[in-house]
């Protein structure tokens, strides 16, 4: 299992940066290969179940995830959520954070601790290094999709 943060500025007010990470849908525009479907009824808030499903073809596989913490930002506090991930492929958690930035702009933490089950500690590094790629890249959408 790994653990990784990213860190990004973004130029957009916090609530606008929050919506833009937190619309789960738009995930899968973000991720390569991937779908982002809500089972659970809106709005977003603790409960809300999600499934990420990743692959082509016959080598696909369902990331289910919980919201175990949904705290939307307002003028004075950071928004949080915490993501738990209880897929039977994919283990672990996802927490995003939004919080004021310089300039009128947010800064935006993203955490993540993954396993991948069968997948030996050996692939650790090369986890580490492909998921900091996959949602760096991803992050850096979903910010500047509009």
């Amino acid at each position: 299992m790994i653990t990784f943060q990213l860190e990004r500025t973004a130029p957009l007010p916090m609530d606008e940066a929050w919506r833009r990470l937190t619309d789960w849908p738009r995930h899968g525009a973000a991720v390569p290969l991937t779908r982002v479907s809500v089972l659970t009824a809106p709005p977003t808030r603790e409960g809300t179940v999600l499934v990420a499903r990743s692959g082509l073809g016959p080598l696909r596989f369902d990331d289910r995830m919980e919201i175990t913490r949904w705290q939307p930002p307002d003028a004075d506090t950071p928004g949080r959520c915490r993501l738990d991930k209880r897929g039977r492929v994919v283990r672990g958690w996802a927490e995003i954070e939004v919080h004021p930035g310089p300039g009128g702009r947010t800064r935006v933490l993203w955490r993540e601790q993954l396993g991948v089950r069968f997948l030996p500690d050996l692939f650790d590094p090369l986890l580490e290094r492909t998921a900091r790629t996959v949602f760096g890249r991803a992050v850096n959408r979903l910010l500047r999709m509009g």
